[in-house]
């Protein structure tokens, strides 16, 4: 059963919205795993990521996620986020709201940092699997995770915040699955 896997619930914050050009600024992610009937945190990994080409940013991008030099001070490179990703993640299962923007990404910083994982193979996306158990709620509106966050009383005060949008993530599946 899936639910006996670990689940790593994964946010990002990035300089752009192209994985070949744009970076991981952010990397926030909640391991959960079910004990006694609940879905519980057995870890967590929150990283400022420091960019080497900051110049190529979307300023856009940069006003989304609040990047300001002063708070990245003390980033870590992107290897050793990657390296403490991989090692968080060891067998969890890949969980992100629209999976097709943070996963790609991820994705690619493990393939230039040359690091390997050993996530499991599964992936889940909380966007399709919110449409797919909402879709017959009448007012579907929209998935976002803030709007998600809204409906389901979460409050999130750092949105756009690679960790606290990774821990309103998994408090959202854990809604949407009815799980404690």
């Amino acid at each position: 059963m899936i639910l006996d896997q670990s689940l790593a619930f994964v946010d990002i914050e990035t300089t752009g919205l192209d994985r070949t050009n744009g970076e991981i600024i952010e990397l926030g992610v909640v391991v959960t795993k079910m004990k006694d009937g609940a879905l519980v945190v057995i870890d967590q990994l929150d990283l400022k990521i420091q960019p080497t080409h900051i110049e190529t940013a979307e300023p856009a991008a940069l006003r989304v996620n609040g990047y300001n030099e002063a708070d990245w001070l003390f980033a870590v490179s992107l290897e050793e986020a990657m390296k403490a990703f991989a090692d968080k993640t060891k067998g969890a299962i890949f969980l992100a709201h629209n999976i097709t923007f943070d996963y790609p990404f991820i994705e690619e910083a493990l393939a230039r940092t040359g690091i390997s994982h050993d996530m499991h193979f599964h992936k889940i996306d909380t966007l399709s699997l919110a449409f797919g158990i909402l879709h017959t709620s009448g007012d579907l509106g929209k998935l976002s995770l803030r709007m998600l966050c809204e409906q389901f009383g979460i409050e999130n005060k750092k949105a756009h915040s690679a960790f606290a949008d990774a821990y309103a993530l998994y408090e959202v599946f854990k809604k949407l699955l009815k799980l404690k």
